[in-house]
């Protein structure tokens, strides 16, 4: 059995790029990686049980199914959690990166601000509304600027908690850049502090994660925060 599960496990392997496979492993080493458990379900397996637990919660929750408003709820949520918010679980959807040889000597800092993002609070499910800025220090690589953006929202795409989408994006260029100078702030509005329990509506929450020089020097630091 044990041996079965590997092959199969080495098969799903197979079908990553090597830049997915390089980050996967730098969290798991970091222990930062998202709390995973492989089901063995394809995502069409996962559709179908989403879609009938939903039936059974819209149906508990006293709504008819039978009226066409709706009547494709559970159908919507199965594939909007498979397919589009959740789909940053399966590393096979990370974003081909272009990594390119430093051949133009840059040394000064990189920096990409306001990368918009939605995720989703681990918690209750809920939406996290952000933005990010990301910066780095090129040492023998860059990397094509949009690939930044498109890092952030991987990762953002799964349950999270905003202190390990931090640190999620930071070991993850620290690891497909080859440098430990990178830096990341998130400010985002978490909507299960706005629209339940205190219901604050108002409030943003701040988080940030420095490595290398942004971490040992404060004008590196204090330049990307300006």
């Amino acid at each position: 059995m044990k041996v079965a599960l590997a092959e199969k496990q080495f098969r799903k392997d197979a079908c990553l790029s090597p830049e997915a496979i390089q980050v996967r492993q730098a969290l798991i080493e970091k222990g930062i990686e998202t709390p995973l458990v492989d089901n063995q379900l394809s995502n069409e397996q996962k559709y179908n049980k989403i879609k009938a637990s939903l039936t059974d919660v819209v149906a508990t929750l006293g709504l008819d199914l039978s009226d066409d408003s709706l009547a494709e709820t559970p159908h919507r949520i199965a594939k909007m959690f498979v397919d589009e918010v959740f789909s940053g679980l399966d590393y096979s959807r990370f974003p081909k990166i272009s990594i390119i040889e430093n051949k133009m000597a840059v040394e000064e800092m990189v920096k990409v601000s306001d990368i918009a993002f939605t995720s989703t609070c681990e918690h209750h499910f809920v939406t996290i509304d952000g933005l990010a800025k990301v910066a780095y220090i090129p040492k023998d690589h860059i990397i094509g600027l949009s690939k930044i953006n498109r890092i952030v929202r991987f990762f953002a795409q799964r349950p999270q908690v905003q202190e390990r989408l931090t640190q999620q994006v930071l070991v993850a260029l620290q690891s497909l850049l080859g440098t430990e100078d990178v830096a990341i702030s998130i400010e985002a509005t978490h909507f299960c502090v706005k629209a339940r329990g205190v219901m604050d509506a108002s409030s943003s929450t701040q988080t940030s994660a420095y490595g290398g020089k942004f971490k040992t020097s404060k004008s590196a630091r204090r330049e990307f925060l300006a």
